[in-house]
């Protein structure tokens, strides 16, 4: 992928808002009144989910998003998640309900809402939603473990993890640079001591992100030439040294007194 330079990731991601509402202008249409759980929803609520998307209030939007699959009518399932996912993209960004993104994209997966098998434009739409929402993660100083969390919903969401891991290997400002780090030594450090997982992704495979780490190792030595009281950096290549090795933590593993093994890269 080429170099995405990111001189403004706030303005991208709304952009990449009024593009999602361009496309879903015209949500489309149920053919029936919402078959839904109604343990979990009153028969008022479930009129609401199929009216105008616009005036479902906030918390049944919430429910909706966050109840199983097994919860809806399969057919109308991923007609539901097109018609609210505008507002239900903004519930997930950073002006948002402040929710675990990952719980509630898993619902778009495969056998949920199944994005992949959406019209192609509205796809586009929400994938460059995506991109822009991870864009905002690398660079607004966040969590390793939360944008592990997004990345992991998104990758569900869209079938693979590769490409997301590519757009953020993409991100060339100093932010990204800085945020690449944090990631290096966050998720580095996870997997020399046994603790880097995906939440609830059984089918994703977390050795492709030590892999993929190795890969940024130049661009993290730069960063840390650049910057060589940085003990982020300095650490960073540690874990990577280390990674790399297939060798122990040179860490205490904080929750108990002994190292935990490293889980290994695939060579």
């Amino acid at each position: 992928m080429l170099d995405q330079p990111v001189p403004d990731p706030y303005t991208l991601w709304q952009r990449a808002l009024a593009e999602v509402d361009r496309v879903f202008a015209s949500p489309p249409e149920l053919d029936r009144p919402v078959m839904g759980c109604t343990r979990c929803f009153t028969e008022a609520e479930l009129r609401a989910l199929g009216g105008d998307p616009r005036d479902v209030p906030d918390d049944v939007l919430a429910g909706f998003m966050g109840k199983a699959v097994d919860h809806w009518a399969p057919d109308q399932y991923p007609v539901l998640w097109r018609r609210f996912i505008p507002r239900a993209l903004r519930r997930l960004g950073p002006e948002g309900s402040g929710t675990d993104p990952s719980y509630e994209l898993r619902n778009l997966g495969q056998y949920g809402a199944d994005l992949i098998g959406w019209p192609v434009a509205e796809r586009a739409a929400v994938e460059q939603a995506f991109r822009a929402q991870l864009t905002l993660a690398l660079t607004d100083s966040r969590s390793p473990s939360d944008i592990l969390d997004l990345l992991e919903g998104v990758a569900h969401a869209t079938g693979g993890l590769e490409p997301w891991l590519d757009h953020i290997a993409g991100l060339t400002d100093a932010a990204a640079d800085a945020g690449l780090v944090r990631l290096a030594v966050g998720w580095g450090t996870d997997f020399l001591w046994s603790e880097f997982h995906f939440a609830w992704w059984y089918d994703g495979d977390p050795r492709i992100v030590p892999d993929w780490l190795l890969t940024q190792r130049p661009r993290i030595a730069s960063f840390a030439a650049r910057h060589p009281h940085c003990k982020n950096a300095a650490d960073a290549l540690i874990a990577l040294s280390h990674l790399q090795e297939g060798d122990w933590s040179p860490w205490f593993y904080p929750y108990g007194r002994h190292f935990l093994p490293q889980v290994t890269t695939r060579r």
